[in-house]
């Protein structure tokens, strides 16, 4: 998100769910959306059958939305600012570029122009393997579009490069001036359940809630003045960082709420050695997770149905929670248990309730201080929304790009950090699947979802298959530099030769145990997308 937040002044969907039924163009990348996004995987089925809209796949795998596409994209993984690039290059090449948006809303697109000059169709089709001639047609497509949007996922972010992938993507929607207004922008689908809440709260190392720099001075006294304490100016660490520095003995203790890095993280042997050396590690969450199974202290938390409060969806739209039914006993709603550790500590939180935290939250992060439990009664509000009088925003950037101007930030195509090789022949993607969520702590204690997607299955290519003496079910061992795990085979054409996919929501197939740390200088995301494997037919 750090790429959008740079180019566009934000780290969320521009536009609308209910946008995309003006879009005439849908350019989707980097995100399996009918299976992880179901709804809006629906919604945009329904603007493709009924309304005659145009969908441009862009995806290393076939997932089932290339049912629906005028046109599918099949680069190789990894290589996403080639494509992008050099759909730039056609839309400038052929005076497809919004000239008169760019002179008004825009900077940087000469430095923007001069990098994408290389990046002809036919250096991408060497790059990609993407025809040129495929390539120059969603060129067409999305530079001719009245309203075109761009719909990512975690497919682009979770690269050592994802950064750039996402600039990428914002110079292409402001080359054709398809921001503020309907059916258009750049949406990053969020990964899970109230990410966007997450982040706007600042659960993210840079920033306090409202993505407000730890490291402006200005803001550090106001949250000072709030809270009643010091605080750092200095950056903390993400997730990875924080397993590295645990491993390397700089942590002595973790606390993880929520959340389940012993089945999503990368390299997962390297994270075992990292929490195993903890003198504390607390894990809240509602179900003994395999991370859970690690901790010192369990804290048993509630779910949503049992709690009262906010979510925040990948719209950016505020949404009230409510209790329908009581929790375990012994459970307690998470804001209740982080308040009593704290006054234990030291530190008195008061809070008389959600709602009493909600006011606090309106009075510190200028994008939610318009919003009040009484109005989220009628519905949800989208942020920002600075008054009371104010009806939310369904579209950033409406009238004027929110930094002053839209940055275009030249980007350049480089090699992931590991290539195939003799001895690691395939690329390793991994994604998700329509029955189970994230890591399964959830969804693999309904018999039902078990039933319908019972254990981890690696796709593989028919010709790659055959090569290896593979067969459909066969058990199959897959390794890595950092690891490997053993699985079943699923011949199939839904990956092209040389890439086999796996689906990470199986503690039983640690997917994880192999893929890449290596970290995007900027966001920090790990290279969960793209490991080099060799695949071997497993006989025990």
């Amino acid at each position: 998100m750090v790429g959008l937040a740079t180019t566009l002044g934000s780290g969320a969907m521009t536009n609308s769910l209910a946008d995309f039924q003006q879009a005439d163009v849908l350019l989707v990348t980097g995100s399996n959306t009918t299976e992880t996004h179901p709804v809006i995987g629906m919604l945009l089925r329904h603007r493709s059958r009924f309304n005659g809209a145009k969908i441009i796949v862009v995806d290393p795998r076939k997932i089932d939305l290339v049912e629906e596409a005028t046109l599918w994209l099949q680069p190789k993984p990894g290589d996403d600012i080639a494509w992008l690039n050099g759909l730039a290059h056609i839309i400038i090449r052929e005076n497809l570029y919004n000239k008169s948006f760019i002179e008004q809303n825009t900077e940087g697109f000469e430095a923007v122009k001069e990098k994408v000059a290389r990046y002809t169709p036919e250096f991408v089709e060497q790059v990609t393997g993407i025809p040129k001639e495929k390539l120059i047609k969603a060129a067409r497509i999305y530079g001719s579009a009245k309203n075109a949007a761009i719909l990512y996922c975690m497919g682009i972010t979770q690269h050592s490069s994802g950064t750039d992938g996402v600039k990428a993507i914002s110079n292409l929607a402001l080359l054709c001036g398809q921001v503020g207004r309907p059916g258009s922008g750049v949406n990053p689908l969020r990964g899970q359940n109230n990410v966007q809440g997450a982040c706007d709260m600042g659960c993210l190392p840079t920033v306090y809630p409202g993505y407000q720099s730890v490291a402006v001075r200005e803001l550090q006294d106001k949250f000072e003045s709030q809270w009643g304490v010091s605080l750092s100016g200095k950056p903390g660490l993400t997730v990875v960082e924080m397993s590295k520095a645990a491993l390397d003995g700089k942590i002595k203790a973790l606390y993880i709420m929520g959340e389940n890095p012993m089945v999503t993280d990368p390299d997962l042997s390297h994270l075992k050695k990292a929490y195993a050396g903890l003198e504390l590690l607390v894990v809240q969450d509602i179900f003994l997770t395999e991370t859970g199974q690690m901790a010192h202290v369990v804290l048993p938390s509630l779910c949503f149905l049992e709690k009262d409060g906010t979510f925040v969806n990948t719209e950016r739209r505020v949404q009230r929670v409510r209790k329908v039914v009581e929790g375990p006993k012994g459970a307690m709603p998470d804001w209740k248990i982080i308040s009593e550790i704290s006054r234990r500590l030291g530190y008195s939180m008061d809070y008389e309730g959600p709602e009493a935290i909600f006011e606090e939250i309106r009075k510190v992060t200028p994008q939610y201080a318009g919003i009040t439990y009484a109005r989220l009664e009628s519905g949800g509000l989208q942020w920002p929304c600075p008054t009371e009088d104010h009806p939310g925003t369904p579209i950033l950037h409406r009238g004027k790009i929110v930094r002053g101007k839209g940055l275009f930030v030249p980007v350049d195509f480089t090699p992931p950090p590991e290539v195939p090789d003799q001895e690691y022949p395939f690329i390793l993607s991994t994604g998700r699947d329509y029955y189970h969520y994230h890591a399964g702590s959830m969804t693999r204690k309904v018999r039902l979802l078990n039933e319908m997607s019972p254990e981890s299955l690696v796709e593989i290519n028919p010709s790659d298959a055959t090569q290896l003496g593979i067969k459909e079910g066969d058990r199959i061992r897959v390794v890595s530099r950092r690891g490997d795990f053993i699985s079943k085979a699923k011949v199939t054409d839904r990956v092209g030769r040389g890439v086999v996919f796996a689906k990470f929501h199986f503690s039983e197939a640690p997917v994880n145990l192999l893929t890449n740390t290596v970290l995007d200088p900027e966001s920090k995301i790990p290279d969960l997308k793209y490991s080099t494997v060799r695949v071997e037919k497993y006989g025990g």
